[in-house]
Protein backbone atom coordinates (compact mmCIF):
# COMPACT_ATOMS: atom_id res chain seq x y z
CA UNK A 1 0.00 0.00 0.00
CA UNK A 2 1.27 3.34 -0.85
CA UNK A 3 -0.65 6.19 1.29
CA UNK A 4 0.86 9.46 1.04
CA UNK A 5 -0.82 12.65 2.74
CA UNK A 6 1.35 14.93 0.36
CA UNK A 7 -0.95 13.77 -2.96
CA UNK A 8 -3.48 15.85 -2.13
CA UNK A 9 -3.94 19.36 -0.45
CA UNK A 10 -7.84 18.60 0.66
CA UNK A 11 -7.13 16.39 4.37
CA UNK A 12 -10.36 15.22 4.10
CA UNK A 13 -9.97 13.85 0.29
CA UNK A 14 -6.64 12.41 1.88
CA UNK A 15 -8.10 10.40 4.21
CA UNK A 16 -10.83 8.83 2.07
CA UNK A 17 -8.13 7.93 -0.49
CA UNK A 18 -6.27 6.34 2.17
CA UNK A 19 -8.95 4.40 3.47
CA UNK A 20 -9.81 3.32 0.14
CA UNK A 21 -6.50 1.89 -0.74
CA UNK A 22 -7.00 -0.28 2.19
CA UNK A 23 -9.62 -2.39 0.09
CA UNK A 24 -7.98 -5.55 -1.69
CA UNK A 25 -5.02 -5.65 1.36
CA UNK A 26 -4.45 -8.83 4.01
CA UNK A 27 -7.72 -10.31 6.06
CA UNK A 28 -5.04 -8.87 8.80
CA UNK A 29 -5.35 -5.02 8.01
CA UNK A 30 -8.94 -5.52 6.62
CA UNK A 31 -10.39 -6.68 10.43
CA UNK A 32 -8.27 -3.50 11.62
CA UNK A 33 -10.21 -1.26 9.52
CA UNK A 34 -13.13 -0.64 12.43
CA UNK A 35 -10.71 -0.05 14.59
CA UNK A 36 -9.36 2.31 12.65
CA UNK A 37 -12.33 3.85 11.62
CA UNK A 38 -13.28 4.20 15.68
CA UNK A 39 -9.68 6.09 16.10
CA UNK A 40 -10.99 8.40 13.93
CA UNK A 41 -14.26 9.55 14.96
CA UNK A 42 -12.19 9.36 18.52
CA UNK A 43 -9.95 12.00 17.28
CA UNK A 44 -12.15 14.28 15.63
CA UNK A 45 -14.25 14.48 18.86
CA UNK A 46 -13.69 18.43 20.77
CA UNK A 47 -12.50 21.44 19.88
CA UNK A 48 -9.69 22.35 22.61
CA UNK A 49 -6.28 21.75 21.08
CA UNK A 50 -4.36 20.58 23.85
CA UNK A 51 -6.88 17.99 25.04
CA UNK A 52 -7.04 17.40 21.23
CA UNK A 53 -3.35 16.86 20.86
CA UNK A 54 -3.49 13.87 24.21
CA UNK A 55 -6.51 12.60 22.68
CA UNK A 56 -4.30 11.76 19.27
CA UNK A 57 -0.98 10.30 21.31
CA UNK A 58 -3.64 8.06 23.19
CA UNK A 59 -5.67 7.13 19.75
CA UNK A 60 -2.64 6.37 18.08
CA UNK A 61 -0.83 4.40 20.97
CA UNK A 62 -3.91 2.15 21.26
CA UNK A 63 -4.15 1.17 17.34
CA UNK A 64 -0.22 0.64 16.76
CA UNK A 65 -0.48 -1.58 20.23
CA UNK A 66 2.21 0.99 21.24
CA UNK A 67 3.08 1.57 25.40
CA UNK A 68 4.56 5.28 24.46
CA UNK A 69 3.35 7.96 22.38
CA UNK A 70 4.11 11.50 21.69
CA UNK A 71 3.54 14.77 19.46
CA UNK A 72 6.23 17.12 18.77
CA UNK A 73 4.99 20.57 17.71
CA UNK A 74 7.35 22.06 15.17
CA UNK A 75 7.94 25.87 16.31
CA UNK A 76 7.14 28.70 13.94
CA UNK A 77 10.63 28.69 12.80
CA UNK A 78 10.20 25.27 11.98
CA UNK A 79 13.96 24.94 13.86
CA UNK A 80 12.91 22.92 16.81
CA UNK A 81 9.74 22.07 19.02
CA UNK A 82 7.34 24.38 20.44
CA UNK A 83 5.29 22.12 22.31
CA UNK A 84 6.26 18.18 23.05
CA UNK A 85 2.57 16.28 24.37
CA UNK A 86 3.42 12.72 25.92
CA UNK A 87 1.11 9.23 26.49
CA UNK A 88 1.97 6.56 29.05
CA UNK A 89 4.76 8.57 30.38
CA UNK A 90 4.12 9.30 34.12
CA UNK A 91 4.00 12.85 35.87
CA UNK A 92 6.91 11.28 37.83
CA UNK A 93 9.05 10.11 35.49
CA UNK A 94 8.55 13.19 33.43
CA UNK A 95 9.82 14.70 36.47
CA UNK A 96 12.54 12.79 36.62
CA UNK A 97 13.69 13.33 32.86
CA UNK A 98 13.24 17.13 33.23
CA UNK A 99 13.48 19.21 30.45
CA UNK A 100 11.52 18.22 27.76
CA UNK A 101 13.13 17.70 23.95
CA UNK A 102 13.90 20.86 21.80
CA UNK A 103 14.11 19.37 18.77
CA UNK A 104 17.39 20.97 18.04
CA UNK A 105 19.27 17.51 17.29
CA UNK A 106 19.04 13.50 17.18
CA UNK A 107 16.32 11.79 15.65
CA UNK A 108 13.54 13.95 16.87
CA UNK A 109 15.31 16.88 15.18
CA UNK A 110 15.80 14.85 12.13
CA UNK A 111 12.63 14.24 11.53
CA UNK A 112 11.95 17.84 11.50
CA UNK A 113 14.00 18.58 8.75
CA UNK A 114 13.18 15.66 6.73
CA UNK A 115 8.85 14.93 7.71
CA UNK A 116 8.60 11.90 6.27
CA UNK A 117 7.59 8.24 8.00
CA UNK A 118 10.33 6.40 9.80
CA UNK A 119 10.20 2.77 11.36
CA UNK A 120 12.94 1.13 13.24
CA UNK A 121 13.13 -2.09 15.09
CA UNK A 122 15.80 -0.37 17.19
CA UNK A 123 16.11 3.26 17.30
CA UNK A 124 19.53 3.39 19.41
CA UNK A 125 20.94 2.00 16.28
CA UNK A 126 19.91 4.72 14.03
CA UNK A 127 22.80 7.40 13.49
CA UNK A 128 20.50 10.15 13.71
CA UNK A 129 20.21 9.03 17.81
CA UNK A 130 21.63 11.35 19.96
CA UNK A 131 21.07 9.25 23.46
CA UNK A 132 18.42 9.59 25.81
CA UNK A 133 18.60 11.88 29.46
CA UNK A 134 18.68 10.81 32.53
CA UNK A 135 15.78 9.11 34.03
CA UNK A 136 14.25 8.31 30.59
CA UNK A 137 12.80 5.07 30.28
CA UNK A 138 14.39 2.51 27.75
CA UNK A 139 12.60 2.66 24.36
CA UNK A 140 13.67 0.39 21.45
CA UNK A 141 11.33 0.23 18.64
CA UNK A 142 10.30 3.23 16.93
CA UNK A 143 7.71 4.69 14.74
CA UNK A 144 7.03 8.19 13.18
CA UNK A 145 4.84 10.38 11.00
CA UNK A 146 4.45 13.52 10.10
CA UNK A 147 1.46 15.39 10.77
CA UNK A 148 0.42 17.54 8.67
CA UNK A 149 -2.32 20.92 8.92
CA UNK A 150 -3.62 22.48 5.45
CA UNK A 151 -0.67 21.31 3.90
CA UNK A 152 1.58 22.39 6.31
CA UNK A 153 4.00 20.66 9.06
CA UNK A 154 2.27 21.03 12.10
CA UNK A 155 4.31 18.39 13.86
CA UNK A 156 5.24 14.25 14.19
CA UNK A 157 3.60 11.52 15.74
CA UNK A 158 6.01 9.27 18.03
CA UNK A 159 5.30 5.84 18.88
CA UNK A 160 7.52 3.61 20.79
CA UNK A 161 7.27 0.19 22.23
CA UNK A 162 5.45 -2.09 20.83
CA UNK A 163 3.86 -4.08 23.04
CA UNK A 164 4.74 -7.58 23.63
CA UNK A 165 8.39 -6.95 22.23
CA UNK A 166 7.74 -7.13 18.68
CA UNK A 167 7.93 -4.50 15.72
CA UNK A 168 6.02 -2.21 14.45
CA UNK A 169 4.84 -3.56 10.90
CA UNK A 170 4.11 -2.08 7.74
CA UNK A 171 0.16 -2.65 8.76
CA UNK A 172 1.22 -0.52 11.95
CA UNK A 173 2.47 2.53 9.37
CA UNK A 174 -0.30 2.49 6.66
CA UNK A 175 -2.87 2.47 9.81
CA UNK A 176 -1.00 5.50 11.79
CA UNK A 177 -0.86 7.54 8.48
CA UNK A 178 -4.50 7.20 8.39
CA UNK A 179 -4.60 8.63 11.57
CA UNK A 180 -2.20 11.31 11.23
CA UNK A 181 -4.22 12.93 8.19
CA UNK A 182 -7.07 12.81 10.44
CA UNK A 183 -5.54 14.33 13.26
CA UNK A 184 -4.18 16.94 11.06
CA UNK A 185 -8.12 17.28 10.10
CA UNK A 186 -9.10 17.73 13.81
CA UNK A 187 -5.94 20.21 14.98
CA UNK A 188 -6.70 22.27 12.18
CA UNK A 189 -10.15 22.38 13.82
CA UNK A 190 -8.96 22.84 16.92
CA UNK A 191 -6.49 25.54 16.03
CA UNK A 192 -9.44 27.50 14.47
CA UNK A 193 -11.42 27.39 17.56
CA UNK A 194 -8.72 28.09 19.90
CA UNK A 195 -7.70 30.73 17.68
CA UNK A 196 -11.46 32.23 17.86
CA UNK A 197 -11.66 31.41 21.59
CA UNK A 198 -8.26 33.30 22.30
CA UNK A 199 -9.23 36.81 20.12
CA UNK A 200 -12.41 36.57 22.55
CA UNK A 201 -10.18 36.43 25.54
CA UNK A 202 -7.96 39.59 24.44
CA UNK A 203 -11.35 41.80 23.40
CA UNK A 204 -12.67 41.43 26.94
CA UNK A 205 -9.15 42.12 28.35
CA UNK A 206 -8.78 44.98 26.71
CA UNK A 207 -12.80 46.06 27.01
CA UNK A 208 -11.90 45.54 30.69
CA UNK A 209 -8.91 47.37 31.26
CA UNK A 210 -11.28 50.91 29.22
CA UNK A 211 -13.57 50.30 31.90
CA UNK A 212 -11.18 50.57 34.54
CA UNK A 213 -9.39 53.44 33.66
CA UNK A 214 -12.44 55.47 32.72
CA UNK A 215 -14.10 54.18 35.64
CA UNK A 216 -12.94 57.46 37.43
CA UNK A 217 -10.89 55.87 40.02
CA UNK A 218 -7.71 55.44 41.36
CA UNK A 219 -5.32 56.24 38.63
CA UNK A 220 -2.66 53.14 40.21
CA UNK A 221 -5.51 50.83 40.99
CA UNK A 222 -6.41 50.83 36.75
CA UNK A 223 -2.77 50.44 35.80
CA UNK A 224 -2.99 47.08 38.02
CA UNK A 225 -6.06 46.00 36.23
CA UNK A 226 -3.72 46.40 33.42
CA UNK A 227 -0.92 44.26 34.35
CA UNK A 228 -3.54 41.73 35.73
CA UNK A 229 -5.22 41.72 32.07
CA UNK A 230 -2.14 41.18 30.57
CA UNK A 231 -0.62 38.89 32.49
CA UNK A 232 -3.65 36.64 32.28
CA UNK A 233 -4.16 36.72 28.94
CA UNK A 234 -0.87 36.28 27.55
CA UNK A 235 -0.53 32.88 30.32
CA UNK A 236 2.88 35.03 31.61
CA UNK A 237 4.08 34.84 35.06
CA UNK A 238 4.02 38.42 35.35
CA UNK A 239 2.17 41.61 34.14
CA UNK A 240 4.54 44.57 34.17
CA UNK A 241 3.57 48.41 33.49
CA UNK A 242 6.25 50.97 33.12
CA UNK A 243 6.11 54.91 32.51
CA UNK A 244 8.79 56.99 32.06
CA UNK A 245 10.95 58.60 34.72
CA UNK A 246 11.58 61.78 36.06
CA UNK A 247 15.28 61.07 35.95
CA UNK A 248 14.54 59.42 32.50
CA UNK A 249 13.78 55.79 31.82
CA UNK A 250 11.07 53.84 32.93
CA UNK A 251 10.18 52.71 36.16
CA UNK A 252 7.98 50.07 37.06
CA UNK A 253 4.75 51.40 38.25
CA UNK A 254 2.30 48.58 38.63
CA UNK A 255 2.99 44.53 38.78
CA UNK A 256 0.93 41.54 39.04
CA UNK A 257 2.41 38.15 39.97
CA UNK A 258 1.90 35.21 41.66
CA UNK A 259 5.18 36.05 43.20
CA UNK A 260 6.03 38.54 46.00
CA UNK A 261 6.33 41.67 44.38
CA UNK A 262 10.08 43.41 45.31
CA UNK A 263 10.31 45.26 41.65
CA UNK A 264 7.69 48.45 41.74
CA UNK A 265 9.46 51.59 41.71
CA UNK A 266 12.36 50.05 40.25
CA UNK A 267 13.65 52.39 37.23
CA UNK A 268 15.14 50.78 33.98
CA UNK A 269 17.76 53.03 33.15
CA UNK A 270 17.88 55.14 29.65
CA UNK A 271 20.70 53.82 28.62
CA UNK A 272 19.20 50.19 28.03
CA UNK A 273 19.33 48.97 24.63
CA UNK A 274 15.70 47.61 25.81
CA UNK A 275 14.15 50.98 27.21
CA UNK A 276 15.40 53.00 23.97
CA UNK A 277 13.06 50.86 21.77
CA UNK A 278 10.45 50.68 23.87
CA UNK A 279 10.46 54.62 24.18
CA UNK A 280 11.17 54.48 20.28
CA UNK A 281 7.79 52.79 20.10
CA UNK A 282 9.09 49.69 19.10
CA UNK A 283 8.21 46.46 20.44
CA UNK A 284 10.88 43.97 22.01
CA UNK A 285 10.41 40.12 21.92
CA UNK A 286 12.70 38.19 23.63
CA UNK A 287 13.55 34.06 23.61
CA UNK A 288 15.39 34.16 26.95
CA UNK A 289 15.14 37.94 29.14
CA UNK A 290 17.24 36.22 31.41
CA UNK A 291 20.15 35.67 29.23
CA UNK A 292 19.22 38.46 25.88
CA UNK A 293 22.29 40.59 25.86
CA UNK A 294 19.80 43.96 25.12
CA UNK A 295 19.07 43.41 29.20
CA UNK A 296 21.64 45.04 31.28
CA UNK A 297 19.43 45.07 34.67
CA UNK A 298 18.84 42.10 36.87
CA UNK A 299 15.18 42.92 36.87
CA UNK A 300 14.57 40.01 34.07
CA UNK A 301 16.59 37.02 35.90
CA UNK A 302 13.92 34.79 36.82
CA UNK A 303 12.37 34.75 33.35
CA UNK A 304 12.36 33.44 30.18
CA UNK A 305 9.84 34.24 26.59
CA UNK A 306 9.28 37.81 27.42
CA UNK A 307 7.42 40.63 25.25
CA UNK A 308 7.73 44.27 26.09
CA UNK A 309 4.97 46.52 23.68
CA UNK A 310 5.26 50.19 24.15
CA UNK A 311 2.00 51.47 24.98
CA UNK A 312 1.33 54.16 22.41
CA UNK A 313 -1.36 56.16 20.81
CA UNK A 314 -1.17 58.42 17.93
CA UNK A 315 2.67 58.61 17.39
CA UNK A 316 2.83 59.20 21.82
CA UNK A 317 4.33 56.88 23.89
CA UNK A 318 2.82 57.03 27.50
CA UNK A 319 4.88 53.68 28.85
CA UNK A 320 5.63 50.62 28.34
CA UNK A 321 3.56 46.76 28.73
CA UNK A 322 5.85 43.70 29.60
CA UNK A 323 4.49 39.80 30.14
CA UNK A 324 7.25 38.08 30.90
CA UNK A 325 6.81 34.04 31.44
CA UNK A 326 9.03 31.70 33.71
CA UNK A 327 12.71 30.50 32.16
CA UNK A 328 12.16 27.03 30.01
CA UNK A 329 8.36 28.25 29.56
CA UNK A 330 6.80 28.21 25.85
CA UNK A 331 7.73 30.77 23.68
CA UNK A 332 4.91 32.94 22.72
CA UNK A 333 3.42 32.82 19.14
CA UNK A 334 3.02 34.76 16.35
CA UNK A 335 -0.70 35.21 16.80
CA UNK A 336 0.13 35.78 20.88
CA UNK A 337 1.90 38.54 19.70
CA UNK A 338 -0.21 40.35 17.75
CA UNK A 339 -2.85 40.36 20.02
CA UNK A 340 -0.53 41.70 22.34
CA UNK A 341 0.36 44.56 20.52
CA UNK A 342 -3.39 45.03 19.96
CA UNK A 343 -3.95 44.96 22.97
CA UNK A 344 -1.27 47.52 24.18
CA UNK A 345 -2.38 49.85 21.46
CA UNK A 346 -5.85 49.92 22.96
CA UNK A 347 -4.54 50.00 26.76
CA UNK A 348 -2.89 53.06 25.36
CA UNK A 349 -5.69 54.51 23.85
CA UNK A 350 -7.81 53.97 27.43
CA UNK A 351 -4.99 55.68 29.01
CA UNK A 352 -5.03 58.82 26.70
CA UNK A 353 -8.85 59.08 27.58
CA UNK A 354 -8.58 58.20 30.94
CA UNK A 355 -5.86 61.10 31.36
CA UNK A 356 -8.16 63.63 29.55
CA UNK A 357 -11.06 62.87 31.79
CA UNK A 358 -9.20 63.27 34.56
CA UNK A 359 -8.03 66.51 33.34
CA UNK A 360 -11.64 67.68 33.02
CA UNK A 361 -12.60 66.54 36.30
CA UNK A 362 -9.72 68.41 37.78
CA UNK A 363 -10.22 71.16 36.36
CA UNK A 364 -13.88 71.09 37.34
CA UNK A 365 -12.98 70.80 40.86
CA UNK A 366 -10.61 73.57 41.01
CA UNK A 367 -13.17 75.43 39.41
CA UNK A 368 -15.48 74.17 41.75
CA UNK A 369 -12.51 75.00 44.74
CA UNK A 370 -12.20 78.41 43.65
CA UNK A 371 -15.65 79.37 44.05
CA UNK A 372 -15.33 77.83 47.88
CA UNK A 373 -12.49 79.74 48.41
CA UNK A 374 -14.37 82.80 47.24
CA UNK A 375 -17.70 82.36 49.15
CA UNK A 376 -15.81 81.74 52.58
CA UNK A 377 -13.95 84.55 52.16
CA UNK A 378 -16.78 86.90 50.64
CA UNK A 379 -19.42 85.62 52.68
CA UNK A 380 -18.68 83.33 55.69
CA UNK A 381 -15.83 85.05 56.77
CA UNK A 382 -17.41 88.52 56.67
CA UNK A 383 -20.13 87.10 58.56
CA UNK A 384 -18.04 85.94 61.16
CA UNK A 385 -16.33 89.29 61.84
CA UNK A 386 -19.69 91.07 61.75
CA UNK A 387 -20.26 88.62 64.22
CA UNK A 388 -17.81 88.90 66.21
CA UNK A 389 -17.85 92.73 66.06
CA UNK A 390 -21.33 92.85 67.66
CA UNK A 391 -20.64 90.50 70.26
CA UNK A 392 -17.90 92.70 71.50
CA UNK A 393 -19.98 95.33 71.46
CA UNK A 394 -22.56 93.59 73.77
CA UNK A 395 -19.65 92.27 75.68
CA UNK A 396 -18.84 96.42 76.65
CA UNK A 397 -22.40 97.22 77.58
CA UNK A 398 -23.28 93.86 79.71
CA UNK A 399 -22.71 94.95 83.39
CA UNK A 400 -22.72 90.78 84.44
CA UNK A 401 -19.09 89.46 84.75
CA UNK A 402 -20.18 86.16 83.98
CA UNK A 403 -22.01 87.60 80.98
CA UNK A 404 -18.64 89.19 79.32
CA UNK A 405 -16.24 86.22 80.13
CA UNK A 406 -18.78 84.28 77.97
CA UNK A 407 -19.13 86.23 75.13
CA UNK A 408 -15.15 87.13 75.41
CA UNK A 409 -14.83 83.35 74.79
CA UNK A 410 -17.03 83.14 72.31
CA UNK A 411 -15.49 85.76 70.04
CA UNK A 412 -11.91 83.87 70.84
CA UNK A 413 -13.47 80.67 69.35
CA UNK A 414 -14.55 82.86 66.30
CA UNK A 415 -10.86 84.28 65.99
CA UNK A 416 -10.01 80.73 65.74
CA UNK A 417 -12.72 79.43 63.49
CA UNK A 418 -11.66 82.52 60.89
CA UNK A 419 -7.77 81.69 61.24
CA UNK A 420 -8.82 78.12 60.36
CA UNK A 421 -10.96 79.10 57.48
CA UNK A 422 -8.69 81.12 55.79
CA UNK A 423 -6.03 78.00 56.27
CA UNK A 424 -8.58 76.17 54.34
CA UNK A 425 -9.32 79.33 52.03
CA UNK A 426 -5.14 78.45 51.65
CA UNK A 427 -5.01 74.91 50.83
CA UNK A 428 -7.94 75.48 48.47
CA UNK A 429 -6.00 77.71 45.82
CA UNK A 430 -3.00 76.05 46.04
CA UNK A 431 -2.54 74.06 43.00
CA UNK A 432 -0.71 70.60 42.69
CA UNK A 433 2.49 72.10 41.51
CA UNK A 434 2.79 74.33 44.51
CA UNK A 435 2.49 71.55 46.97
CA UNK A 436 5.50 71.28 49.01
CA UNK A 437 7.50 67.88 48.87
CA UNK A 438 7.52 67.34 52.76
CA UNK A 439 5.63 64.53 53.67
CA UNK A 440 4.18 66.44 57.36
CA UNK A 441 3.19 69.45 54.79
CA UNK A 442 1.44 67.11 52.25
CA UNK A 443 -0.52 64.88 55.45
CA UNK A 444 -1.67 68.43 57.04
CA UNK A 445 -2.35 69.60 53.07
CA UNK A 446 -4.72 66.60 53.06
CA UNK A 447 -6.08 67.08 56.39
CA UNK A 448 -6.83 70.72 55.67
CA UNK A 449 -8.34 70.07 52.38
CA UNK A 450 -10.94 67.02 54.24
CA UNK A 451 -12.23 69.78 57.31
CA UNK A 452 -14.02 71.42 54.43
CA UNK A 453 -16.66 68.84 53.21
CA UNK A 454 -15.97 66.93 57.18
CA UNK A 455 -16.99 70.25 59.30
CA UNK A 456 -14.43 69.83 61.19
CA UNK A 457 -10.84 69.28 61.36
CA UNK A 458 -8.85 66.30 62.34
CA UNK A 459 -6.90 65.90 64.90
CA UNK A 460 -2.78 65.39 63.83
CA UNK A 461 0.18 63.76 65.01
CA UNK A 462 3.88 63.29 64.19
CA UNK A 463 6.51 61.20 65.24
CA UNK A 464 9.89 60.70 64.36
CA UNK A 465 11.53 62.28 61.20
CA UNK A 466 8.51 61.81 58.76
CA UNK A 467 10.39 64.02 56.24
CA UNK A 468 13.43 62.65 55.90
CA UNK A 469 13.20 59.21 56.55
CA UNK A 470 10.49 57.90 54.36
CA UNK A 471 11.16 57.50 50.59
CA UNK A 472 9.15 59.38 47.86
CA UNK A 473 7.10 55.81 46.84
CA UNK A 474 6.31 55.09 50.27
CA UNK A 475 5.25 58.47 51.23
CA UNK A 476 3.37 58.71 47.77
CA UNK A 477 1.08 55.72 48.45
CA UNK A 478 0.84 56.75 52.24
CA UNK A 479 -0.74 60.50 51.11
CA UNK A 480 -2.81 57.82 48.81
CA UNK A 481 -3.76 55.97 51.33
CA UNK A 482 -4.78 59.02 53.98
CA UNK A 483 -6.95 60.36 51.03
CA UNK A 484 -8.85 57.04 51.23
CA UNK A 485 -9.01 56.52 54.85
CA UNK A 486 -10.81 59.98 55.37
CA UNK A 487 -12.98 60.00 52.47
CA UNK A 488 -14.35 56.47 53.51
CA UNK A 489 -14.21 58.41 57.24
CA UNK A 490 -16.16 61.61 55.41
CA UNK A 491 -18.93 59.50 53.27
CA UNK A 492 -19.79 56.52 55.18
CA UNK A 493 -18.17 56.62 58.83
CA UNK A 494 -20.81 59.92 59.70
CA UNK A 495 -17.53 60.43 62.53
CA UNK A 496 -17.92 63.69 64.69
CA UNK A 497 -13.92 63.02 65.55
CA UNK A 498 -11.29 62.02 63.60
CA UNK A 499 -7.29 61.00 65.02
CA UNK A 500 -4.75 61.13 62.35
CA UNK A 501 -1.23 59.35 63.24
CA UNK A 502 1.99 59.50 61.22
CA UNK A 503 4.80 57.43 62.80
CA UNK A 504 8.18 56.61 60.88
CA UNK A 505 10.34 55.14 64.39
CA UNK A 506 8.01 52.03 63.81
CA UNK A 507 9.20 48.30 63.50
CA UNK A 508 7.41 46.00 61.17
CA UNK A 509 6.84 42.56 61.93
CA UNK A 510 9.97 41.19 60.04
CA UNK A 511 11.88 43.39 62.28
CA UNK A 512 12.57 46.42 59.06
CA UNK A 513 12.38 49.65 59.81
CA UNK A 514 8.57 51.37 58.58
CA UNK A 515 6.11 54.13 59.09
CA UNK A 516 2.84 53.43 60.20
CA UNK A 517 -0.33 55.74 59.33
CA UNK A 518 -3.40 55.81 61.49
CA UNK A 519 -6.40 57.14 61.41
CA UNK A 520 -9.21 56.61 63.60
CA UNK A 521 -13.03 57.51 64.41
CA UNK A 522 -15.74 57.44 66.41
CA UNK A 523 -18.51 56.78 63.60
CA UNK A 524 -20.75 54.01 63.13
CA UNK A 525 -17.94 51.53 61.65
CA UNK A 526 -18.47 49.10 59.07
CA UNK A 527 -21.52 47.42 58.55
CA UNK A 528 -21.66 43.86 57.64
CA UNK A 529 -21.86 42.83 54.11
CA UNK A 530 -20.84 46.80 53.45
CA UNK A 531 -18.50 47.73 50.39
CA UNK A 532 -15.20 47.16 50.94
CA UNK A 533 -13.41 47.79 47.92
CA UNK A 534 -11.62 51.34 49.34
CA UNK A 535 -10.22 48.90 52.22
CA UNK A 536 -8.42 46.69 49.52
CA UNK A 537 -7.19 49.37 48.11
CA UNK A 538 -5.46 50.49 51.41
CA UNK A 539 -4.16 46.31 51.60
CA UNK A 540 -3.28 46.28 47.98
CA UNK A 541 -0.88 49.76 48.21
CA UNK A 542 0.60 48.25 51.35
CA UNK A 543 1.23 45.26 50.13
CA UNK A 544 2.95 46.17 46.92
CA UNK A 545 5.66 47.79 49.08
CA UNK A 546 5.79 44.57 51.62
CA UNK A 547 3.34 46.32 54.33
CA UNK A 548 -0.01 45.54 55.81
CA UNK A 549 -3.57 47.41 56.17
CA UNK A 550 -5.70 46.44 58.93
CA UNK A 551 -8.78 47.46 60.32
CA UNK A 552 -9.71 48.12 64.23
CA UNK A 553 -12.21 49.29 66.61
CA UNK A 554 -12.31 52.99 66.67
CA UNK A 555 -11.83 55.88 69.15
CA UNK A 556 -15.51 56.21 70.19
CA UNK A 557 -17.24 54.83 73.27
CA UNK A 558 -16.63 51.51 73.66
CA UNK A 559 -14.60 50.77 70.37
CA UNK A 560 -17.42 52.60 68.62
CA UNK A 561 -15.94 53.91 64.94
CA UNK A 562 -13.09 52.42 62.67
CA UNK A 563 -9.36 52.78 63.19
CA UNK A 564 -7.70 51.60 59.58
CA UNK A 565 -3.61 51.41 60.49
CA UNK A 566 -1.54 51.40 57.42
CA UNK A 567 1.99 50.50 57.72
CA UNK A 568 4.64 50.01 54.97
CA UNK A 569 8.95 49.78 54.89
CA UNK A 570 10.38 53.44 54.85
Amino acid sequence: MNVDPDDSHDPLEAATQATRSLQGLSTELTARVPQLLEAMRSVGTGLELHSTLDRICETAAELADARYAAIGVVDEEGKGLSDFVTYGVSDKVADRIGHRPDGHRGLLGALIHDPAPVKLADLTSDPRFAGFPPGHPPMRTFLGVPIRVQGEIFGNLYLTEKNGGGDFNDYDLHMVRVLATEAGIAIGNARLYEAARQRERWIDGSVAVTTALLSGGDADDALTVVAEQARRLADAAAGIVMLPAAEGGLEIVAVSSAQPVTSLGAVAPPESPVVAKLLAGEAVFMTDAATDPRVITRLAARYGPSMMLPLQSGGRVLGALATPRARGARQFSEAERTLATQFAAQAALALIMAEAQRDRERLAVYEDRDRIARDLHDLVIQRLFATGMMLEGAQRRSLVPAVQDGVGKAVDELDVTIQEIRTAIFALQQGPAEAPSGLRTRVLREINMAAVPLGFKPGHRFHGPVDTVVSELTGKNLIAALREALSNAFRHAQASRIDVVVDATVKLPDGTDGVRLTVADDGVGIPDGGRRSGLRNLARRAESLGGSSVCEPGIGEDGQGTTVRWEAPL
